[in-house]
Parts: structure tokens; C-alpha cells; sequence
């Protein structure tokens, strides 16, 4: 019997890429692409102010094809739902998809609107990481081998030394208490380049700190071969 074919909500951080691995792990699934949004003003996945050849390389690394979705700045939510629509129909047909995974852990009003928005379409949501202890997680993210760095710190909960810092046993510790282990609640966002998941790493290096829209990102630059 054929598998069930996913498409993987992929936001080049830690969690969708520890979804991934748990995915494959279990084997009962295939993970067929990577949905990502872009802002197109700035040609970054949005939120994480990553930039699309370094995203376009973890796909690379993780041998699966991304499906970009472009989106305008500032989105408004029916610009946002509108474009997301466009591009599962598109995974449909392109892909064969049967289910769509996200790395959500326990914010339950996303995952309510993920699963509306997914009702009557056909296709399933999944949630492998869902409900998983977000102090033992991260420890076995970093346990197991992935690394990532800090690209966006929300200053109103992480002091803004934490962006561009690599998310490793030596951050867990230094996170103050009040912090989720993994960022669940905005407090930050990464970017994955290494891990279980990757057949190869993506080289790269923190860059310059900004500070826009309150927020502080740390700009990812890619390594060139020497």
C-alpha cells in the first residue's frame, strides 16, 4: 500500500525540520515537499527574515522540493489564506499530496485554524510534534545533532543578545526561565543547517543585527566554497 503523501509546512527553523526527522523516523508517511512562505518585498521567509538561497539550500540538503509561496508586505489574512489555497492546489496536482504536517507543540488556537482551513479540502493535517514537552524537546534537538542559529528575537522576552546566538546546550541554559525552551510563544525564531535531517550541512554564518518593526534579526549570510 502507498504511503500517505505529505507536504511539510517548512519554516526553515527547528521545528519544522525536527518534524521532518520524526516523519521519516516513524516511516509511516512520505514527505514529498516543503511549503514555505516568502515575503516578496524582501525576498525572505517571512517572519524569519531568512534569505530564499539559504532556503532554497536546506531544501537541497534535505532532498526535497520547496514550493515557494509569495506573499506581499504588509499581508493582510485573506491575502495570506488566499496565496496558501493557491499553493496546496498546486501541491495537489504537482505533488499527489494526501496531508499536510506543521510543527505547532501547543499553541491550541493554531493548530484550531490550521485544521479549519484544512476542513473539506481533502487533505489531512498532521502534528508529529504536537504536545511533546518543549525542555525535553530541545534537548533532544540538540541531542540529536541539530543546530541552528537565532535569526529573530522578540527583545519583549529574550534580550536582543540572543539573535544571531546558535541555538546548542550552551543557549537552553542561558534562557531565562520565563522563556520557552523552543520559542513556542514568538519569543524566537531560527534557522536550521545542520542535523539527522540534512545530508549535508548548510554552510553558513550570522551576520549583521538589525532592529525593525520590534523586532531583532540577525542576518544569515551564506559561506562560499573557498
Amino acid at each position: 500500500m502507498e504511503k500517505p503523501r505529505v507536504l511539510l509546512s517548512w519554516s526553515s527553523g527547528k521545528d519544522s525540520a525536527w518534524a521532518l526527522h520524526l516523519l521519516r523516523q516513524a516511516g509511516e508517511v512520505e514527505v514529498v515537499g516543503l511549503l514555505t512562505t516568502i515575503n516578496e518585498a524582501f525576498d525572505r521567509v517571512a517572519m524569519h527574515a531568512v534569505r530564499r538561497t539559504l532556503l532554497e539550500a536546506q531544501a537541497r540538503a534535505v532532498g526535497l522540493p520547496l514550493l515557494a509561496v509569495p506573499i506581499p508586505w504588509p499581508c493582510s489574512n485573506e491575502q495570506y489564506e488566499a496565496a496558501m489555497q493557491r499553493a496546496l492546489d498546486r501541491a495537489r496536482v504537482e505533488l499527489d499530496i494526501t496531508h499536510v504536517a506543521f510543527g505547532d507543540l501547543f499553541l491550541q488556537e493554531i493548530r484550531r485554524y490550521r485544521e479549519e482551513k484544512l476542513a473539506g479540502t481533502g487533505l489531512t493535517p498532521l502534528f508529529p510534534l504536537w504536545e511533546l514537552p518543549t525542555d525535553s524537546l530541545a534537548r533532544q534537538m540538540v541531542e540529536g545533532g541539530l543546530r541552528a542559529y537565532l535569526t529573530c528575537v522578540d527583545p519583549r522576552h529574550l534580550p536582543a543578545s540572543f539573535a544571531g546566538r546558535e541555538f546548542n546546550a550552551a543557549l537552553l541554559a542561558d534562557l531565562p526561565a520565563e522563556v520557552d525552551p523552543c520559542g513556542e510563544n514568538g519569543e524566537f525564531h531560527t534557522f536550521a543547517y545542520t542535523g539527522p535531517m540534512f545530508s549535508q550541512p548548510v554552510a553558513v554564518t550570522a551576520g549583521e543585527v538589525v532592529t525593525r518593526e520590534g523586532f531583532v534579526f540577525a542576518d544569515l549570510c551564506p559561506i562560499s566554497p573557498s
